[in-house]
């Protein structure tokens, strides 16, 4: 099969660019004729607002981009991962115009949110789903600049206006709860499919005798940091706790880590990452805002880590409480506190949590279940468009 995969890279690398970059191999490793077509944010650094503001409405180079890497490679299918803000919903257009098969991966809540994440003022927040985003707008909920924010409502106002999002022959949610969002804000049932991400390369299943607790992602407000690092003060246990990230929230976790048990390593290589996860006895996931998914709890349980997460969203469908680890209630670093001194007074459920956090990953999210789910999409966004 001939693959167009269609990717805008975020300034600063997340989740999302590491899917990419997962699909695209995993596609290759199965012998497909696969072309990546991708944009880079950092190109917008430096020009000016206006000219910022014209390219998220319509980038009109990714449109002439788009159409003639489909004539030159004549693609079955186009997967299209990122569209914000570079490549703009014009490459959508351009797929249109060409007659392809459209796949699209929702790795967000960027086409319902004006931030993508649900959430406003240090807590979810549903006012936009469902309706035009002005709000969004009102409240500057994008990089907190109410300028910035229009120009990101007066997009997803226009092209739902266009019907752009309908061109789509299919599209794939992390979880049932992400597909939930979009199916409320009016998407198609019968195009929303739930596709988890995948581990590409399976790091093994580790022992968790590193006798530390483990924190993976970005240090903002919405990842929950205020939250875990105060629940750290209040632990019971003489448990150290291991940041690893960078974010906005850096200069809070590098000042707890001057007086506590918390150790920051910011930003290191995945190869690292999963060494730690390996030897961690649990991870921690303090998340407050809606995830799709949850990326490193899915990694976690490939090393065989149980993961305390907090009760909402998909990273509270993703952990089964008791079992691949723990709930606590969002936002609640006593709560916290209480699961995290619970699960060190408790070794033994502790061990039985590994042994059921590593077969979830061998059930859901190897490479080979997840390369014929991704197979499966395919044929039916191929077969949806010719029906069309």
């Amino acid at each position: 099969m001939r693959i167009l995969v269609l990717h805008t890279h975020y300034q600063q690398p997340g989740g999302e660019d590491s899917c990419f970059a997962s699909e695209t191999d995993l596609l290759h490793d199965h012998g497909h004729d696969v072309r990546p077509l991708v944009f880079d944010n950092r190109d917008l650094v430096g020009l000016e607002f206006w000219r910022q503001a014209e390219t998220v409405l319509w980038n009109q180079e990714a449109y002439r981009r788009t159409r003639a890497t489909i004539r030159s490679h004549r693609p079955h299918v186009v997967h299209i991962h990122n569209t914000f803000p570079l490549a703009s919903p014009a490459v959508l257009c351009a797929v249109r115009d060409e007659g392809v098969p459209v796949v699209m991966s929702l790795h967000n809540y960027r086409l319902l949110c004006v931030n993508g994440l649900f959430f406003r003022d240090g807590q979810p927040c549903e006012m936009c789903l469902g309706s035009l985003p002005w709000r969004g707008a009102v409240f500057g909920c994008y990089r907190n600049s109410r300028a910035a924010s229009t120009v990101v409502a007066g997009k997803l106002a226009l092209h739902r206006r266009l019907g752009t999002w309908s061109m789509v022959d299919a599209c794939t949610a992390l979880t049932e709860f992400a597909r939930q969002k979009f199916l409320k804000a009016g998407f198609a049932s019968n195009k929303m499919t739930v596709k988890p991400n995948f581990v590409h390369q399976d790091p093994g299943c580790g022992t968790g005798r590193g006798g530390y607790a483990l924190f993976v992602g970005r240090l903002s407000e919405e990842k929950g940091i205020t939250t875990l690092l105060k629940a750290w003060s209040l632990l019971r246990g003489n448990m150290p706790l291991k940041v690893v990230g960078d974010g906005p929230l850096r200069s809070d976790v590098e000042s707890a880590a001057r007086n506590s048990k918390v150790e920051h390593l910011g930003h290191i290589s995945q190869k690292k990452v999963y060494a730690l996860m390996t030897e961690a006895s649990f991870l921690v996931f303090p998340s407050l805002c809606y995830e799709t998914f949850g990326r490193v709890a899915m990694e976690a349980f490939a090393t065989g880590t149980p993961v305390l997460a907090s009760s909402i969203g998909a990273i509270g469908e993703i952990t089964d409480h008791g079992r691949t680890g723990l709930h606590f209630r969002p936002g609640d670093p006593s709560d916290l506190a209480a699961k995290a001194d619970w699960l060190l007074s408790h070794p033994k459920k502790l061990t039985d949590m590994r042994l059921e956090a590593r077969r979830e990953y061998e059930t859901k999210y190897t490479a080979d279940k997840n390369y014929q789910m991704l197979m499966d999409i395919y044929e039916q966004a191929i077969a949806s468009h010719q029906a069309n």
